[in-house]
């Protein structure tokens, strides 16, 4: 085999459709867009949801439930297996924890959730701190603080 023998496997390859090329084509004359109306005309695209005139189904419907997710406050979750990543006796605050690298996104508030271990003492001055945070934080020695 040479160079010049290689070639795609049969069928891999599949030539474009060229539309508007004479009759010969197979696509001449309208283009395969069909006689005359508002899909054969330049710029001629319906949005989606529209019903040619007919009350959308969006509005046929009624408003139900309430949506915060603009308002809502983001909270950043950090484990507590995470926090290995400080020295022993260290103080752990929000600022600390995006030196680190572990929270790197804005957000409103951080939480600690008890997922891991930790084999650190350390001093959390982080606001939110779940229940089973707070029990794996003082059983390794550490406190937790207000966030001032």
């Amino acid at each position: 085999m040479r160079l010049h023998d290689s070639a795609p496997a049969t069928g891999a390859r599949k030539r474009r459709k060229r539309i508007g090329c004479g009759e010969s084509s197979g696509h001449g004359k309208t283009s395969c867009r069909g006689h005359k109306g508002q899909l054969a005309r330049t710029g001629g695209a319906i949005r989606p949801g529209f019903e040619g005139g007919q009350m959308p189904m969006h509005r046929r419907l009624p408003k139900k439930g309430f949506n915060n997710t603009m308002f809502r406050d983001k909270i950043e979750v950090v484990n507590v297996g995470s926090l290995n990543a400080f020295d022993d006796g260290a103080v752990v605050t929000e600022a600390a924890l995006r030196e680190r690298g572990i929270i790197n996104r804005t957000c409103d508030a951080v939480k600690v959730l008890g997922n891991g271990d930790l084999t650190k003492k350390l001093t959390v001055q982080i606001g939110l701190v779940s229940a089973s945070a707070k029990e794996k934080i003082e059983k390794a020695g550490g406190t937790i603080t207000s966030a001032s």
